[in-house]
């Protein structure tokens, strides 16, 4: 393959033309246009794909190009990066000419979400629900995220076969006049000033190309301006990433190129905050930084509404660890407001009303009574453009909000909302974890640790009783007296029910500190740490009289009388795990001979650690 494209270099573009094997450049050049835009297809006989289709201008001359390759019919992947008309205005042309029920356009959901207001036919395949890969006749197409370059769902596509990054509107151009290959390095200059006017910030101009130094590219067929060959790769990457982009998008009819220069700062300070940082607290503590720079604030609180309804509080003066619990007036009433309403809402609000200096499609304000400003500003979910968070940003007393701090309130929304989002994950994630690792260590009858639980937890607590006396472990072993004949006589349902209220009596009993553990059938073993041998006989005798006192009422017009046998032991320094359960199971042996509801101690014989 010809990576340097030197055969294209006097190429007759009113033709399609091979780039890489059974890879086509199909577009049409308009002449006098800076703005020219590429179509490449990949032919695969009856599973071709066409990447980013054009626009109604380009799309005749597209099609006579794809003819020459294959029929038209064969194209079944139609590949939209984004969704800008001028690569899917052809759209509507191509869903009347396909008839074939297999056809799909291939993009990224936050794309179909505004290509599906054509009203077309043919479905959507969407790359981040099929593993970011599309597998085909001779190759696997890998799609590479590069989200905000330029639109939150925007990608890239790569051909591994040939090396060949379908690059969408990344290293795209504007040219004076058309030209089908890039020749040198200053093609650079056709792509500084597209970059700097599209791209919102160096930051994520970088994330993308990192992303995309992750494969081996040797032809760039960009969207927009030349196809770049390999010698220039690495030299426009690394040029790339050294441009500041997004500097103009806050201008606002001011230029100053110094306040320009400032929010543009700020704004990639924003963006590194959310790339370098994964804790909330963190991401918290960076962005009030960087807001203290440009407003009069004193605090910054966070509140989110959880799955469950609940509310989660995230404030500076809990180091916004996250406390459950209500949250302020003025986040209770935009709390599930869609966009929609969110604006309706605003454009019929007076601006004096109740105290309410500033309102705007991205924050409300107003002054306390003793003159502090409250900023209230919604977070909307991204997927359900719903308010399910909000931020309160309070500013020293006697405070306005002037256009150019607006500007970076807006700025922070965003990087606001994703890290509240992934907040909310990682507390869900953890939630979850923990309900998981509970049911794993919990017997479901019973509610008591399971002996898996027990080995682990009780091997490392005899290990610290060998480094320390003091440190002392003792094992009671419990049986239901007469249990089968529980079982036989009333049912095992009824069995169950009494092991459950067994299990619930032990741990009203036992402390905090105590491991009750169901060993098995209707037996159970409770091991005291740090009690003296007279206070585990104490214990002892408290569990005993407890359950016999109990009324175990199961579905029965009188009680059933249950008790129970125990027979414990204290730990020798160095001894199994494994001989302190034998022997104080040797022990509730003798407690069942001697007529039962009674504990039994086991002699103290010192082991040498041998597994009973």
């Amino acid at each position: 393959m010809n990576s340097e494209l030197t055969h294209l270099d006097l190429a007759d573009t009113a033709h399609a033309l091979e780039i890489a094997p059974r890879v086509w450049w199909v577009g049409h050049v308009l002449n006098d246009d800076v703005f020219q835009c590429h179509v490449y297809l990949i032919e695969q006989g009856d599973q071709s794909v066409l990447f980013d289709p054009g626009s109604r201008l380009t799309f005749p001359g597209t099609l006579r190009k794809i003819e020459e390759v294959i029929p038209f019919t064969r194209i079944r992947y139609f590949v939209c990066h984004h969704q800008d008309p001028d690569i899917t205005a052809a759209l509507p042309l191509i869903d009347e000419m396909t008839d074939r029920p297999d056809a799909v356009i291939v993009t990224h959901w936050r794309a179909e979400a505004l290509l599906k207001h054509y009203g077309l036919k043919m479905p959507f395949w969407l790359v981040d629900q099929h593993d970011w890969r599309l597998p085909l006749d001779d190759r696997e197409l890998r799609f590479v995220f590069t989200p905000y370059a330029h639109f939150p769902g925007a990608f890239c596509t790569f051909d591994p076969s040939t090396g060949v990054l379908f690059s969408s509107d990344l290293y795209g151009g504007f040219t004076a006049r058309p030209t089908l290959v890039a020749q040198d390095e200053s093609h650079f200059e056709a792509l500084r000033p597209f970059h700097e006017h599209y791209m919102p910030s160096r930051d994520i101009l970088n994330y993308a190309l990192n992303r995309i130094e992750q494969y081996p590219v040797k032809i760039i067929a960009a969207q927009h301006g030349s196809i770049i060959p390999e010698r220039l790769v690495p030299y426009l990457t690394d040029k790339l990433k050294h441009l500041d982009c997004g500097i103009y998008l806050f201008a606002q009819g001011n230029t100053d190129i110094q306040r320009l220069s400032h929010l543009n700062q700020t704004l990639r300070e924003i963006t590194q905050t959310m790339l370098l940082y994964r804790d909330f607290r963190d991401i918290a503590d960076r962005l009030f930084h960087v807001v203290r720079r440009n407003l009069p604030v004193e605090k910054i609180d966070y509140y989110a509404r959880l799955e469950d309804g609940t509310l989660l509080t995230l404030s500076h003066e809990t180091r916004f660890s996250g406390v459950v619990g209500d949250a302020p007036a003025e986040v209770l009433a935009i709390l599930g407001m869609t966009r929609p309403e969110w604006e309706m809402a605003h454009a019929s609000m007076d601006p004096d009303l109740h105290g309410h200096t500033l309102h705007t499609g991205f924050f409300c304000s107003r002054h306390t009574e003793d003159g502090e400003l409250v900023v209230t500003m919604p977070l909307f979910s991204p997927q359900r453009e719903r308010i399910e968070a909000a931020a309160l940003i309070y500013l020293h007393r006697d405070s306005d909000v002037t256009p150019e701090q607006e500007q970076v309130i807006q700025q922070i929304a965003m990087p606001l909302q994703v890290a509240l989002e992934r907040e909310m994950i990682y507390r869900s994630i953890e939630s979850k974890r923990k309900e998981a690792y509970q049911r794993s260590i919990r017997d479901p009858l019973t509610g008591l640790f399971t002996r898996v639980y027990m080995q682990d937890v009780m091997e490392r607590q005899c290990s610290l009783h060998d480094r320390d006396e003091n440190a002392l472990v003792s094992a009671l072993m419990i049986d239901v007296d007469h249990f089968k004949a529980v079982n036989d006589t009333y049912g095992h349902p009824v069995g169950d029910e009494v092991l459950r209220q067994v299990a619930t009596v032990m741990r009203q009993v036992v402390r905090d500190t105590d491991i009750p553990v169901r060993f098995g059938g209707e037996e159970f073993i409770l091991f005291l740490v740090g009690t003296t041998p007279t206070d585990a006989g104490r214990s002892a005798e408290r569990i005993r009289a407890a359950i016999e006192r109990h009324a175990f009422a199961v579905n029965q017009k009188a009680p059933i009388p249950i008790t129970v046998s125990l027979g414990l032991a204290f730990r020798n320094p160095f001894e199994s795990l494994d001989s302190l359960i034998l022997r104080a199971d040797e022990a509730l042996y003798r407690a069942k001979q001697a007529g039962r509801n009674r504990c039994e101690t086991a002699a103290n014989q010192r082991s040498g650690g041998g597994a009973g």
